[in-house]
């Protein structure tokens, strides 16, 4: 179904383009009308593509992210043995 409203768009390539080739931002109606400038628009759909993509979370969350499952597996066994070790010492 096609309507007939016009909507202003703005694209935002990727800068890999692996998986995705842009992302598209849909512009409200009220953001034109309050003097955003193009510019700030811009800048505006850049830093949430790039927060939404996880893209700047910090060093602590990228490191927990980059571990092996093996290590996930092996924190969660020691984390069970612990509880059956203080529930057995109980």
């Amino acid at each position: 179904m096609v309507k007939g409203i016009s909507r202003r768009v703005v694209v935002v390539e990727s800068p890999d383009q692996r998986y995705f080739e842009q992302a598209i931002f849909i512009v409200r109606n009220e953001a034109v009308g309050e003097g955003v400038t193009a510019r700030e628009l811009v800048e505006e759909a850049k830093r949430v593509a790039r927060d939404y993509a996880g893209g700047d979370h910090g060093r602590f969350s990228r490191a927990w992210r980059d571990l092996s499952p093996a290590v996930y597996t092996l924190i969660g066994a020691g984390g069970i043995g612990l509880a059956w070790l203080v529930a057995a010492l109980v």
